[in-house]
């Protein structure tokens, strides 16, 4: 019994196949790019997904040993794609998915704001309002590509669009939906008719069949086997958000069990039975246990995205290093730092580099590095650029460890790139004052993936099987001294978005 997991990632598509005990038996990857026409535009096509897709499934049943009959099932999570991909009656794309980075909508942000109960909005979806929202983003299509919107026969987020494209079935399961905000009600798991009607959202270009991310939605086409070497009729299961898919790969199970996943973004998420916990955070039916279940996060636009931002601009060096001699340049550059300081030496980095997520919620946001001078060198800064991203996720966290409505576990869980890094999980554990617990041979959401797989084919009855598999490495213990020294910057860094808020707009604008 072999089980496929597959996740859809900002930056790449990866895989797995892991047997019933969980041993990985085979992986795959490829990587694209994200599209970013204008400033604060993100947006990918949807044929490069798929094609990533069959790429990695191929690979993987092409693997020594591997027999197609014996895969039970293949699951799908991808990241969130915001408005989905607009398609006509024919499934055919419109345009491309203006993805959970782009950041376009502010004018429908404002007409939100504006013309809407946002209080009735939260209750109702359990989000508020935000240019991040997939709601927001349909609103800016039907504003300024006019044709498009009234061709769109329906909005397909990035799973659901590659399962119809692998079975013809169509099915959006609930995390995907709740993760578009504004128009699904997350208390009765369902559209929102209601807010449907006073967005001028028509219910109708939304699909109608919502499913459990462990429910079978269709079988591998006969085409599809041909191209990718599965099994004609193998079962393909919904999956779901790839946040809160990876926070199950972490054995996040559990009330309080929470997870950071920092990959190209961040999200910092917790499994809850409590619905509406506070507005700042984002809230959608969890993968798990739908109907009964919550996942609440918070997040950072931007966080390994800024860390290879400064590698490609700035990290010339390094790259050249890294391709004569084969040495990985985040390897390098983290070199750099070891005998740097907590804090920098006096530089703080907010890391908007993108517009900001939660806790601000703010699409005008601009990256800024403060307190520069000569003395600093790249090492500095490559530190910097590492300590705000640990700084905007105990932002988020301290809605949480403040509230007490929910009791968080005493450790952090840390999933994605940055966990292959020696120094970034120390300054995780020592800017948030939790000590953080990283999987060995980390595989992120594709784990959780064939989970979903295993428990919609039968293969699993409880998705605590995935607890017996994981083992930890040593654990990131906070140094008391560089706590400190953070406890005290940490309050800084939240005082300079207030101060700098208003020329940031005006920057923005410009």
């Amino acid at each position: 019994m072999l089980l496929l997991g597959i996740d859809i990632g900002t930056q790449g598509t990866k895989g797995i196949l892991i047997n019933k005990d969980g041993k990985e038996l085979a992986s795959s990857y490829h990587g694209y790019e994200v599209e970013q026409p204008n400033p604060g535009w993100a947006q990918q096509w949807p044929e490069v997904w798929l094609d990533a897709v069959k790429k990695v499934i191929k690979d993987i049943v092409s693997a020594n040993n591997v027999n197609p009959d014996d895969i039970e099932g293949i699951a799908i999570s991808s990241l969130y794609g915001g408005a989905g991909i607009p398609v006509d009656n024919k499934i055919e794309p419109l345009a491309p998915c203006l993805i959970w980075m782009d950041r376009r909508a502010k004018e429908e942000t404002d007409w939100v704001k504006t013309n809407l109960d946002l209080d009735n909005l939260y209750q109702i979806t359990g989000n508020t309002v935000d240019s991040y929202y997939g709601y927001t983003k349909m609103l800016w299509i039907k504003n300024n590509w006019p044709e498009i919107w009234n061709n769109t026969n329906l909005f397909l987020p990035p799973n659901a669009y590659i399962i119809y494209k692998l079975t013809g079935e169509i099915a959006v399961d609930y995390s995907s939906a709740g993760n578009i905000g504004g128009i699904f009600d997350i208390n009765k798991k369902t559209w929102s008719e209601e807010m449907c009607n006073k967005l001028g959202i028509p219910v109708d270009k939304q699909p109608e069949k919502l499913v459990g991310s462990d429910e079978i939605v269709g079988e591998i086409t006969e085409a599809v086997a041909e191209e990718t070497g599965l099994k004609p009729g193998t079962p393909v299961i919904a999956g779901g958000v790839d946040a809160a898919v990876a926070t199950l790969s972490a054995g996040a199970v559990f009330e309080g069990n929470h997870v950071a996943m920092i990959g190209t973004s961040m999200c910092w998420g917790f499994v809850t039975e409590k619905t509406n916990l506070s507005s700042k955070l984002v809230s959608m039916p969890n993968v798990i246990e739908a109907q009964d279940k919550v996942y609440s996060f918070g997040g950072a636009a931007t966080a390994g995205a800024i860390i290879r931002w400064f590698r490609d601009v700035f990290g010339q060096e390094e790259l050249n290093t890294e391709e004569k001699l084969g040495l990985d340049a985040y390897k390098l550059l983290e070199i750099k730092t070891e005998d740097i300081p907590a804090g920098s030496e006096g530089l703080i980095v907010l890391p908007y580099f993108m517009g900001e997520r939660s806790p601000i919620w703010d699409s005008q946001a601009r990256g800024n590095i403060l307190g520069l001078s000569l003395y600093h060198t790249k090492g500095h800064i490559f530190k910097a650029f590492m300590e705000g991203v640990a700084y905007a996720l105990r932002h988020n966290m301290e809605i949480m460890v403040d509230n007490d409505q929910i009791e968080l576990d005493k450790e952090l869980l840390l999933v994605g790139g940055i966990t292959k890094s020696d120094i970034f999980p120390q300054i995780i554990a020592d800017v948030t004052g939790f000590p953080v617990k990283i999987i060995k041979n980390d595989v992120e959401a594709p784990l959780g993936d064939a989970v979903l797989a295993g428990l919609g084919t039968g293969v699993f009855n409880s998705p605590e099987v995935l607890l017996d598999w994981i083992e930890f490495e040593e654990t990131f213990i906070p140094d008391k001294d560089n706590k400190e020294v953070y406890d005290k910057l940490f309050e800084q860094y939240k005082e300079l978005y207030p101060k700098l808020k208003e020329e940031m707009e005006i920057l923005s604008d410009i």
